[in-house]
């Protein structure tokens, strides 16, 4: 057993370099760098536009919520979620995003995590043909629960003022 002795980087790439299957891939990862991904995978569809992704990466089901600073301000399901996720992120040409002071707790199939997300783009408006570069500054929480994969159940976004 010789990938025992190694740290998790060698262990990693030296599965890579037998090109593992992905499943194999995720059994590697902890649990925190599992849940990490999801996360910043939720906000790499800003850049990439792939809207199919965020209905593997969450949870259908009626027990799914989330909240947000911006209209419409009540708890929304998971099919409104989507589609207002959907409406967000194709509304923001030259999407970026960086999460900073990430805290990740888990409690056996529940995590939690929480961070600052500092969001960039050109918030296009494609009727009057115009785009307005916006800076948002907020707090995130999310809620995973463990599915065989993490799935979100819950987020919150919030804007800092300022």
């Amino acid at each position: 057993m010789f990938l025992e002795y190694q740290t998790w980087n060698v262990q990693f790439e030296f599965l890579l370099t037998f090109k593992v299957n992905k499943e194999l891939a995720r059994m590697i990862l902890s649990d925190k760098e599992e849940i990490l991904k999801v996360i910043e995978t939720f906000f790499d569809v800003g850049r990439s536009k792939n809207f199919s992704v965020l209905r593997e990466i969450q949870l259908d089901s009626p027990e799914f919520s989330s909240l947000s600073d911006v209209p419409p301000y009540s708890l929304k399901n998971y099919s409104d979620s989507i589609a207002l996720e959907e409406l967000r992120f194709s509304s923001i040409s030259d999407y970026n995003y960086e999460i900073k002071d990430t805290k990740i707790s888990i409690f056996g199939d529940l995590g939690i995590v929480t961070f600052v997300l500092n969001q960039k783009g050109m918030l296009v408006d494609n009727k009057a043909f115009t785009g307005q570069y916006i800076t948002i500054n907020g707090r995130a929480t999310f809620v995973l629960i463990k599915k065989n994969t993490w799935k979100i159940i819950h987020y919150h976004l919030d804007k800092i003022s300022g």
